[in-house]
């Protein structure tokens, strides 16, 4: 009983890991998309939005990386998804960072 609702979970978890890294590519795609548009209409935000975009979108990769950690068996997968998440809160430290100095 305890192995088929450990299959169960595990099944429940990486559904919800796509769905969220589906999210952020949706997120990403038309953030980039409204930006060129931006671009080509000569906005002269669309360097603020397309970082704010990106943010957002790294943050819903976030979190499936750190959903992702709850169904991790061995010690190597956990240090590259450990490498993962560092490497993309970084980037998300980074874009937040850039969007706070273009605002001032």
């Amino acid at each position: 009983m305890l192995h088929l609702i450990t299959l169960y979970f595990e099944e429940l978890v990486e559904y919800c890991v796509i769905i969220l890294e589906f999210i952020g590519l949706i997120v990403l795609m038309w953030s980039a998309l409204k930006n060129v548009w931006g671009l080509c209409m000569r906005d002269p935000h669309v360097r603020l939005s397309l970082a704010e975009g990106i943010a957002l979108a790294l943050e819903f990769k976030l979190g499936s990386e750190v959903l992702r950690t709850v169904i991790v068996r061995q010690t190597s997968e956990l240090v590259i998804l450990g490498a993962i998440i560092l490497m993309r809160a970084a980037l998300t430290f980074l874009i937040h960072w850039e969007i706070r100095n273009e605002k001032m």
